[in-house]
C-alpha cells in the first residue's frame, strides 16, 4: 500500500529521533519516496547522513540548500509533492508551533503549506505529554484535520515509566498502510457533492442567504479525495478554498443556479451528498437596479426554490447512493426520519443546533447519521470537521453497493 507514495518524514528534537532511521528504512522497503526534513534540534540527536544514506535522498533543514548559490528549498513544492506528511518523533515545541501556526524554520513552513494528510507522532516525557497545554494543542489539531497517532506507554529516556514513548516504526508503517489502504475506497468512483449556501437577489446589491460557511462540505471534498473518489462539487458562495486533480469545482450562486449543475451531473455520479444550506425561498421580482429608500416599510414577496436534494435523489437508479442533510432546532429525529424517507436517501447526517460547537460557522461538529435500511443510528461525538467528514465517508463507503 505504500509502493509510490511519497511521504515527508519531518523529524524533530528528541530522544525517539534514533528510531527514524529504522522507521525511513521500513518505509524504503515498503517501496515510498522519502523524503526527510528536520529541525535543527533532531540534528543533535541523530546525523543527516545516516537518514540520507537511508533515504537514498538529501536531507533538508533549511530554505536554502547551499547558501550564495541559489538553491532554495521550496517548501510549497514539497507540501504539494507529498502524499502523506508525516512527523516522528513530533516534540512538544513542534506541536505548539503547529497548533498555534509558527512558522520560523522549514518544517512549520512544509507543514503549513501540505494540502496532503499529516499525522503526527508525539515523544517527550510523561508529565509533558499530560500537562494541560500539550493536550489542549493535540485537540487543536486533531480540529485542523491532523491525524494522532498516541503515544505509547513505557519506559522513557528521563528513566520514568509512563505515556509519552513515539508509536513504534513498525506501528507507524502499519498506520500509514491502513491509511492508504482506506484511501482507494472510492478509487474510480465519481462524487457529486453539493456545499455552502446559496444567494437568492433581491436587487444586485441585496439578497436573501444563511450562515453556512461552507466548511463542512469542504472537508467531505477533502475526505473523498482522499479515498481516491472523483468529485464534482458545486459549491455556493464560500471563503473555503480546494484545489485537486481529481476535483472539479462549479461555483453557484442561487439555487436555481445549483439545481441545474446538480441536474447536469447527477446521472453521472455513483453518489450524491447534499450537503449545501439550499435556501427554501427566492424574491418572486428581482429588482435590476438597486432599491432605494422611500417607504417605511418594504414588503419582498417569496416564491419557493426547487428542492434539489428531493428533485434529483427521487429520479437516482439503483446503483445510486445518495446522502442528505438535516440541520434542526427541534423534533430532531422525527424531522431527520421523515426527510430520509420523503427524499429517497440512503442516509441522512442530523445536525442539531443546540448542540453547542455544532452548525453553521464552527470548525467543529456533532452529527447523527441515519441510514434508510433500519439500522440503529449512529452518533459521533463532537469533532473537527474534518474527522466528521471523515466518520462519515466511512459509513458511505461501508453501506455503497454500487
Amino acid at each position: 500500500m505504500l509502493q509510490g507514495k511519497k511521504i515527508i518524514l519531518g523529524i524533530c528534537g528528541s530522544i525517539a529521533a534514533y528510531k527514524a532511521a529504522f522507521l525511513v528504512r521500513l518505509l524504503v522497503k515498503e517501496g515510498a519516496e522519502v523524503q526527510v526534513v528536520m529541525t535543527e534540534a533532531a540534528q543533535d540527536f541523530i546525523t543527516p547522513l545516516t537518514l540520507a544514506t537511508l533515504s537514498k535522498r538529501p536531507v533538508l533543514s533549511t530554505f536554502t540548500a547551499d547558501k550564495g548559490q541559489g538553491q532554495w528549498n521550496n517548501h510549497v513544492e514539497l507540501g504539494l509533492w507529498a502524499d502523506l506528511m508525516l512527523i516522528a518523533p513530533a516534540s512538544a515545541n513542534t506541536l505548539a508551533k503547529f497548533a498555534q501556526g509558527i512558522c520560523n524554520d522549514l518544517l512549520t513552513a512544509i507543514y503549513l503549506s501540505a494540502r496532503c494528510p499529516v499525522v503526527l507522532a508525539p515523544a517527550m516525557d510523561l508529565d509533558m505529554y499530560a500537562h494541560p497545554s500539550t493536550q489542549a494543542n493535540l485537540q487543536k489539531l486533531r480540529i485542523y484535520g491532523n491525524i494522532i497517532l498516541e503515544a505509547e506507554e513505557g519506559e522513557l529516556a528521563s528513566g520514568l515509566s509512563g505515556q509519552g514513548r513515539m508509536a513504534e516504526p513498525e506501528n507507524i508503517v502499519t498506520n500509514l498502510k491502513q491509511h492508504f489502504q482506506q484511501a482507494l475506497a472510492l478509487e474510480g468512483k465519481k462524487v457529486l457533492l453539493t456545499a455552502g449556501p446559496t444567494q437568492e437577489a433581491i436587487d444586485p446589491v441585496r439578497y436573501i442567504s444563511n450562515a453556512s460557511s461552507g466548511k463542512m462540505g469542504y472537508a467531505l471534498a477533502r475526505s473523498l479525495l482522499a479515498q481516491g473518489a472523483e468529485v464534482i462539487l458545486i459549491s455556493g458562495p464560500s471563503h473555503e478554498t480546494i484545489a485537486h486533480h481529481h476535483l472539479t469545482l462549479i461555483q453557484v450562486k442561487s439555487a436555481q443556479d445549483m439545481y441545474e449543475a446538480a441536474h447536469e451531473h447527477f446521472t453521472n455520479c455513483d453518489i450524491a451528498i447534499f450537503a449545501a444550506a439550499v435556501s427554501d425561498y427566492t424574491p418572486k421580482i428581482k429588482y435590476s437596479k438597486k432599491i432605494k429608500k422611500k417607504e417605511e416599510e418594504l414588503q419582498v414577496e417569496l416564491t419557493k426554490t426547487i428542492d434539489i436534494a428531493r428533485t434529483l435523489s427521487t429520479q437516482k437508479s439503483e446503483k445510486q447512493f445518495t446522502v442528505g442533510f438535516a440541520l434542526e432546532t427541534h423534533d430532531e429525529e422525527a424531522n431527520a426520519y421523515k426527510k430520509i424517507r420523503e427524499k429517497n436517501f440512503n442516509m441522512i447526517v442530523l445536525n442539531s443546533l443546540n448542540d453547542q460547537g455544532a452548525g453553521f460557522g464552527y470548525d467543529t461538529n456533532k452529527v447523527k447519521v441515519i441510514l434508510a435500511n433500519n439500522q440503529e443510528p449512529k452518533s459521533f461525538p463532537l469533532k473537527s470537521k474534518q474527522e466528521v467528514a471523515r466518520d462519515i465517508v466511512k459509513l458511505i463507503t461501508e453501506n455503497y453497493h454500487g
